[in-house]
């Protein structure tokens, strides 16, 4: 049994909960932020048999997609400089992280 964190951008949240629940995989969802855009994200929780990895690993990959966002970097107030233009810069996001644990003991009450 392995317990898995899957840290995913909200856009996908909830296309990503519908096919773990179509597939019979049991979810807990939680809110958070983070990443240095300081956006919403989901972290996800699962139980996982180890032979399932890969399908788990399939639909993540099939569901949480990348993309680039355009983010204008700030300058601090004491640092600007007189006619200063912050170009926007085209960034990645999204996507997924995945934190596989292994687990001693698992209890469904």
């Amino acid at each position: 049994m392995k317990l898995v964190m899957a840290v995913i951008q909200d856009a996908d949240a909830a296309t990503l909960m519908r096919a773990l629940s179509d597939n019979a995989f049991d979810v807990t969802k939680l809110a958070s932020t983070g990443g240095f855009l300081r956006e919403g994200n989901t972290t996800l929780m699962l139980g996982v048999q180890e032979g399932r990895m890969d399908e788990l690993k399939a639909l993540v990959r099939k569901t949480c997609r990348a993309r680039t966002r355009l983010v204008t970097p700030s300058v601090p107030m004491g640092e600007q400089g007189e006619g200063l233009v912050s170009e926007p810069l085209e960034v990645p996001v999204g996507g997924a992280v995945m934190f596989v644990l292994g687990v001693d003991e698992f209890v469904k009450v």
